[in-house]
């Protein structure tokens, strides 16, 4: 229904995936009795990366290196993984399968590989809770050997147990070509304190940036509230949960968090991506009502494989940095719409609301 080409020049991707970017590969793993999971990109080869974080509550490993003044210039891969705290380990199962391949930041005769994580909250989501061997080290050394062009979105590696404050949350990837051989992409896992979509019904807030009816084709909502938030189901169900299980204290709201990554092949320095994670959080904002609220740690990383040189440097990031937000708006809808519904969800799918 809707097409948001510039004059038709800029169109999705082949596979409107994040690895329509060449040479990036992505891999999911997923653990579907505890409703949780991790998602990796990577790539034959280190990529430059930056971040910017805009949510009250992160959880992140090793993004203080991606600093434009910072030494690291290059990473070996980026983790997006469920499980809160826990799920910070996943890196480290992504180091090791690394490390199996001499790949890394070379220290005299050690290689250290270099990979930056970050998290979301998916404890209180109807997935089992009693595990005791922390299982993301393992999962991310399988999603990490799973990586390829092609992978799943949806109830899928870290958004396996991802929830919005009214739906499923989810995985969620998209993509744009530009006639010059330029390539942007976005990898999220849509987790947040707010909601994706409009509050009397299922049109998402991300509706103008559709592209060739990805994610159903609904188009705008003909009416809507514009100012009062939404109510938040997620907290109502983590609070029911969290009573049945005997526990006495409340749970606190800061349980959510959207993480993300925007990719290009254009060639920009570490300051450049900076930017460009910045100007991405905005498709963040134009997806997901409330956005980077207290309550939540969303953060952008931006990655470059710099195959392809800006001619110009302002201009071209300028342009860059709003494909990406354009980009983001398009994968957080996509996250949510490619939801499946799953034994024990304490929310529904969106596929339930038409």
């Amino acid at each position: 229904m809707n097409d948001t080409s510039n004059n038709n020049q800029w169109r999705a991707g082949q596979r409107n995936l994040i690895t329509d970017v060449p040479g990036l590969m992505v891999g999911n793993a997923g653990n579907d009795i505890i409703k949780t999971g991790v998602t990796v990109l990577t790539a034959a080869e280190p990529f430059k990366a930056s971040v910017d974080i805009m949510g009250g509550a992160p959880g992140t490993r090793e993004t203080d290196c991606l600093a434009p003044d910072k030494l690291v210039e290059q990473v070996d891969a980026l983790v997006l993984s469920g499980g809160s705290a826990f799920g910070l380990d996943a890196a480290s199962g992504v180091m090791n399968a690394l490390r199996q391949l001499n790949r890394g930041f070379q220290v005299g005769p050690v290689q250290v590989p270099i990979v930056p994580a970050a998290i979301i909250f998916d404890l209180l989501n109807g997935g089992a809770s009693d595990w005791i061997d922390n299982p993301y080290s393992a999962l991310g050394n399988q999603a990490f050997k799973q990586a390829g062009s092609d992978f799943d979105l949806g109830t899928r590696g870290a958004g396996t147990g991802a929830t919005t404050a009214r739906l499923k949350g989810g995985l969620g990837s998209a993509s744009l070509e530009m006639p010059d051989g330029v390539v942007v992409g976005a990898l999220v896992v849509v987790n947040p304190h707010g909601s994706v979509v409009v509050p009397e019904g299922p049109h998402f807030w991300a509706a103008p940036f559709e592209m060739n009816d990805e994610f159903g084709g609904l188009g705008m909502a003909k009416s809507h509230d514009v100012v009062s938030l939404p109510r938040n189901e997620k907290l109502r169900a983590y609070k029911a949960l969290h009573a049945s299980s005997g526990a006495q204290s409340t749970p606190p709201e800061n349980m959510n968090t959207t993480i993300a990554i925007v990719a290009t092949n254009a060639t920009m320095n570490k300051a450049q991506l900076k930017r460009l994670a910045v100007a991405a959080q905005d498709g963040m904002a134009r997806a997901i009502v409330p956005s980077h609220t207290p309550f939540d740690g969303d953060l952008v990383f931006s990655v470059s494989t710099g195959e392809r040189p800006l001619k110009d440097s302002v201009i071209d990031s300028m342009q860059l940095g709003h494909a990406a937000a354009v980009c983001l708006s398009r994968a957080i809808a996509r996250g949510v719409f490619h939801a499946v519904p799953a034994e024990g969800d304490t929310l529904p799918a969106w596929c339930s609301l038409t």
